[in-house]
């Protein structure tokens, strides 16, 4: 403690941010101080005097660094930043804080598209969100493809373009620009309305809708006409679910916190135009013994620090010391003033109330559920977590496994389990296209890539735990890649190599041996040893397809038909030698003669060993 004081007495009278290390360095808490001095000084009395979450914290704390910031807003800002880049074990963690998905208008094209995205970078296009609901981004998404025909194809238009419109032109949801058949004027004018509708204004989307619909009908287009009047009840639905009563026009957050022990959940209605969008909530932890206002200043700041659109006012539940900080970084984040309010009575501290109640039935319904996860988890995926210090409990695990002979017929396959069970649902199986001969390191990266980016594009639940087949260059090749995908930190990864059966682990120069007989062990090996089933399975059928078509290519009557409804029927070459004459007659097509033909090939060309 002598340390501590020490170095508390020679800090500046200025707003900053201070570290508490342990004896090894590493950090335990991140704080914000507008007086650094005076605000350290307080953790430093007697041990009776703290709070017994402060007092545990003081007894581990062994070494203090600061930083001094311009304004306390930026330390604020630079507090958060050190949170969620550390991780501090006594600091207020979002449980939740991923990368939520986007949905993207990629303006900076000359003909946009609209896709989802997890990537939010500085590069002219427009992103809404981020959406903590999928469904609620499945349903915007679909609704703009409905009512918009913005084409979905990756081409970069006017530096290539196919020949020929796709199907969506045919079935009217796309009016091909890819071909000319629309100017860029006039698609990017539809464009507009995309970007209205995603912000909320449904109105200038019926608008359009209604102009569409008399077009069609003065052209005599009635079952075209008929599908816009279709779209335009839609939307009316959806803004009359949307309307909140005596609102007004203007657009607003309403912010909602409940707690309970350890646990809290803040929530935000997000109203725009007077019609509640939608709501948005976030998981925190570690908050027992916290002070509301610090909770509540945390959840602002980080909700705030990736949001794109911001509104002219915000609704709190209750005031707290960082309210003008907190306003202050919205106010240079948008650019414009933005008022953070506490209504006191009225219709709007009615909606804060309804706030505060979504936020409490959401954690009551949370905590229910992750009491019963916990229950229904097997002991060997709780062993799993322990053993090897995982950061979270490995209910759903994800494996990658590589197949290949000589870099020829090369595939991927990923399994998933859940609760240690099988879900066959997450089978996904990958034949490599982008990586030419025996490289195993660049084929891991290869599937790594393409099966999280259609995760994260497509807005699914990432794993727990990724489990990589093989050895320590295997496991960086793929942490490289959810690196450069913004998914590093939400994912626990492990590789198993099969020589040893040895676990390494990011970070560690050296493998750990688990005893044979560990139930953490034999989960992992398990998993493992069904990702390469379903690789093995999976490449053998594309090296038996490719074996048949070489080894018939040259018997004379055998073509395409033939060749399939040989595989269709006995499914390898292998299995084709083992039968006889007479049994490969009996396939659609095949002769005494043929049959025979065939026998004498596969008898020349024998196939190649099993993978």
């Amino acid at each position: 403690m002598g340390q501590l004081e020490g170095k508390a007495a020679t800090l500046p009278r200025k707003p900053g941010v201070y570290l508490f290390r342990d004896g090894k360095g590493r950090i335990l808490y991140v704080g914000k101080a507008r007086d650094l001095r005076s605000r350290v000084r307080s953790y430093l009395q007697h041990p009776s005097a703290l709070p017994a979450k402060t007092r545990v914290l003081m007894g581990h704390a062994r070494d203090l660094d600061w930083m001094v910031t311009g304004t306390a807003a930026e330390a604020l800002l630079l507090e958060s930043n050190l949170i969620k880049e550390h991780d501090p074990r006594f600091n207020i963690v979002l449980r939740d804080d991923k990368s939520y998905p986007y949905i993207k208008v990629t303006l900076n094209e000359d003909f946009p598209r609209v896709y989802v995205t997890r990537r939010v970078v500085d590069d002219g296009a427009r992103y809404f969100g981020p959406f903590t609901q999928v469904k609620l981004l499945r349903r915007n998404l679909a609704l703009v493809k409905d009512l918009f025909p913005v084409r979905s194809c990756r081409y970069r238009l006017l530096d290539e373009a196919p020949s020929r419109p796709c199907l969506d032109y045919h079935i009217d949801r796309c009016e091909a620009p890819c071909v000319e058949f629309v100017s860029r004027e006039q698609y990017r004018a539809m464009i507009g309305e995309v970007v209205r509708f995603l912000e909320g204004d449904t109105r200038a989307a019926e608008r359009a809708l209604e102009e569409r619909m008399r077009r069609s009908s003065e052209r005599l287009q009635f079952e075209r006409a008929a599908g816009y009047k279709r779209q335009i009840d839609q939307l009316e639905e959806i803004r009359a679910g949307q309307r909140v009563s005596s609102l007004g026009g203007e657009d607003r957050d309403v912010i909602g916190l409940a707690r309970v022990g350890d646990d809290a959940c803040g929530l935000i209605l997000d109203v725009r135009d007077g019609r509640m969008l939608g709501k948005e909530h976030h998981l925190l932890g570690n908050v027992e013994g916290a002070d509301e206002g610090a909770i509540l200043s945390l959840f602002l700041t980080r909700y705030y620090l990736r949001r794109e659109e911001f509104p002219s006012e915000v609704l709190l539940p209750f005031d707290f010391e960082d309210r003008p900080l907190v306003e202050e970084l919205v106010r240079q984040r948008s650019g414009r003033a933005v008022r953070l309010r506490v209504p006191a009575r009225g219709e709007k501290a009615r909606q804060v109330r309804l706030a505060n109640r979504n936020a409490s039935l959401l954690l009551e319904e949370r905590l229910l559920a992750a009491s019963q996860e916990t229950r229904r988890a097997r002991e060997d995926v709780l062993e799993l977590q322990s053993t090897l210090g995982l950061a979270r409990i490995p209910r759903r695990i994800a494996c990658i496994d590589i197949s290949t002979i000589q870099g020829r017929d090369s595939v991927g396959s990923v399994v998933t389990f859940e609760n240690g069970v099988p879900r066959k649902a997450g089978y996904r199986r990958f034949k490599i296209k982008y990586v030419e001969g025996q490289d195993d390191f660049a084929m891991m990266a290869e599937v790594t890539e393409r099966y999280f980016r259609g995760l994260l594009d497509h807005g699914e639940e990432l794993p727990d735990l990724l489990v990589i087949d093989g050895g320590k260059g295997q496991l960086g090749a793929a942490c490289a890649v959810l690196g450069e995908l913004g998914a590093l930190e939400e994912i626990d990864t492990l590789g198993l190599a099969k020589r040893e059966e040895e676990i390494w682990l990011p970070g560690r120069r050296d493998p750990l041996w688990l005893p044979r007989r560990s139930r953490a062990l034999q989960l992992v090996q398990h998993i493992r040893n069904e990702a390469h089933r379903f690789a093995v399975t999976y490449h053998r059928s594309l090296r038996s397809k490719r074996t048949i078509a070489s080894e018939l290519d040259q018997v004379p009557g055998i073509g395409p038909k033939r060749r399939a409804a040989l595989l269709h029927h006995f499914r390898s070459v292998d299995r084709i030698r083992d039968t006889s004459v007479d049994e490969i007659a009996r396939v659609p097509g095949f002769s005494t003669a043929l049959a025979a033909r065939v026998k004498e090939a596969i008898a020349r060309n024998p196939s190649e060993d099993a993978a």
